[in-house]
């Protein structure tokens, strides 16, 4: 019942069932995309007991539950019509005021990347735990269970271009089914045995083709799903009633094949080369500047809503290129720091709810999930939140100076701190948990000296 009146409260708040045009959800976030975005009243959604936070970005409106987020998601999907695209967003509002191009670029690469994160995090723990278990002669390489649970790991990441298809078609409203064909042709073993041969390949006998590999890519698919939805919907247009059922769908694979082959698929790849060459000479060059920058920007770009959209397309482009990614290090960091910033709230804090809010959302912030710690400890205080960017930048810089390196993508927290073992350097795993360790102690410390010296804070907290 908790969840259901929660979920009727946050519905009224977003202007009724009747206003709301698609929904989804992450981690911690229900997502809303409104008709009419004057209707949702935020002021009313943030006094919701159970709500940590309202922000609007990239078109959407997203109401901060926390880890219980799935359970007041679930409440809502019975109480929006049919009608309501639940677990996808639209691009576009078609009844409503156009969306900025900068708001459609973000809503877009959410809503394709957001839905893939449970395959790719749960096969990276998988790939993680085989690290663990071989580095401990628990497992040994050559036996049949490492070799399947092996590649159960690598699946999401080979298979990449197929469920970014799938994602992708959603997204820019094409068939799903025509969209994975898509996906599906672009890592056919035939093509891959053409790949490995090398020779000259030309469609129709004049459109050279450029073999380039698509498995484990990101951008290539994309860019040819968004053509695909233009070729898709003009096949619509052109194909008789009578006929369209199968016309259509013939019309878009024809144009697509060469258009995929040919064109998109090549320009994809130039883009995602330019992005790995890129990330590339920051992760070898100057391999400290990443862990440092997210050290300090991670909690902001949460606080934007913006996390998925910034790191998940370049960490797995960096995984790709290089097996691993130096992002994580940032994320690690900048997670201890705001829940050391709230443990130290919670040590001051008199208020017996007070500190206890503090105290179970500091934890939950060291196990990955700072939203809760932050939207109701750190921002409410400000100076705790202060605390926890310098907190992030020290640790960061800690793991920025010893190259601290992610090896599979994952969420950074105290339960998933295997995903910095590296078989091939042990002193990896090692500084992550010293720079860990560093941005908790700073944070904790920076807060309870400022925290300390504001008799306002102590006295809202309940310490004076």
């Amino acid at each position: 019942m908790y969840y259901k009146n929660l979920a009727k409260e946050i519905l009224e708040g977003a202007g009724s069932s009747e206003n709301v045009k698609g929904l989804t959800h992450c981690a911690t976030r229900l997502r809303f995309n409104l008709i009419d975005e004057s209707k949702f009243d935020s002021d009313a959604v943030k006094k919701i007991k159970g709500v940590m936070g309202v922000v609007i970005s990239g078109g959407q409106h997203q109401v901060i539950i926390g880890t219980d987020v799935s359970h007041v998601y679930n409440e809502l999907k019975p109480l929006l019509g049919e009608s309501v695209q639940t677990g996808k967003v639209d691009i576009v509002e078609e009844d409503g005021e156009k969306k900025s191009k900068f708001s459609i670029i973000l809503d877009t690469i959410s809503g394709v990347f957001t839905p893939i994160l449970p395959a790719i995090t749960g096969s990276a723990m998988i790939k993680t735990l085989l690290i663990i278990l071989t580095m401990t002669g628990l497992l040994d390489k050559e036996s049949q269970t490492y070799v399947i649970l092996n590649f159960v790991g690598d699946t999401p990441f080979y298979f990449l271009p197929i469920m970014l298809s799938y994602t992708a078609s959603v997204k820019f409203k094409s068939n799903p089914m025509i969209g994975m064909t898509l996906g599906l042709m672009m890592i056919h073993p035939n093509y891959l045995a053409l790949v490995d041969v090398g020779q000259s390949v030309k469609l129709f006998g004049v459109l050279p083709v450029t073999l380039a590999t698509y498995t484990s890519t990101v951008i290539p698919i994309v860019l040819v799903i968004w053509v695909a939805s233009f070729v898709e919907r003009f096949a619509d247009k052109v194909s008789p009633k009578a006929v369209r059922f199968f016309l259509k769908p013939l019309i878009t694979l024809l144009v697509m094949v060469p258009a995929a082959f040919v064109f998109v698929g090549p320009l994809g790849t130039i883009v995602g080369k330019g992005l790995e060459a890129v990330l590339n000479t920051i992760q070898t060059q100057a391999p400290w500047s990443l862990p440092i920058i997210f050290g300090v920007v991670a909690p902001i770009v949460i606080m934007f809503g913006m996390h998925y959209v910034v790191t998940i397309p370049l960490v797995m482009t960096a995984i790709a290129a290089s097996g691993y990614d130096m992002i994580g290090p940032g994320f690690l960091a900048a997670n201890m720091a705001q829940g050391g910033a709230a443990l130290a709230v919670a040590l001051l804090a008199k208020e017996v709810d007070f500190k206890a809010m503090a105290g179970s959302t500091g934890l939950t912030a060291l196990l990955g999930v700072t939203e809760p710690a932050m939207y109701g400890v750190n921002l409410k205080l400000r100076k705790p939140f202060m605390a926890a960017l310098i907190g992030g930048g020290s640790g960061g810089l800690v793991c920025g100076i010893a190259g601290v390196k992610r090896i599979t993508f994952g969420p950074t927290g105290l339960t998933t701190i295997p995903i910095f073992v590296d078989p091939n350097n042990n002193i990896n795993f090692i500084f992550a948990i010293v720079g860990g360790i560093v941005s908790f102690a700073v944070a904790f410390a920076v807060t309870y000296v400022l925290v300390k010296k504001d008799n306002k804070l102590l006295k809202e907290i309940g310490a004076k």
